[in-house]
């Protein structure tokens, strides 16, 4: 994404090699801007921003836990509790959404 590109030039780090061409850069998940002499013009990306959500359909859970499990030992898990509806997992994985 464009906005994971906008660094401050000194936080730049190099992820190419001496003369990578834009479309090189690109292709490898990097950023790039030849504006600037002496900072990487070929740079690593800002890490993108993620949260875990439970998803709100029911029918799209994965089962994190097993029949019974209570929702103290599910939330130890680390992992999402909804006790119902009844015929899909109680106990769920998080999903990662990017911010």
């Amino acid at each position: 994404a464009k906005c994971q590109c906008k660094l401050p030039q000194r936080e730049r780090t190099n992820c190419g090699y001496p003369g990578i061409s834009a479309a090189e850069c690109k292709k490898i998940g990097c950023c790039f801007n030849a504006s600037v002499n002496g900072v990487p013009w070929c740079y690593t990306p800002k890490p993108k921003k993620v949260k875990k959500v439970c998803p709100n359909d029911p029918y799209a859970r994965i089962n994190c836990g097993h029949p019974g499990i209570s929702a103290r030992d599910c939330t130890r898990k680390g992992c999402c509790f909804r006790a119902h509806p009844a015929g899909v997992p109680w106990c769920f994985y998080h999903r990662v959404m990017e911010e």
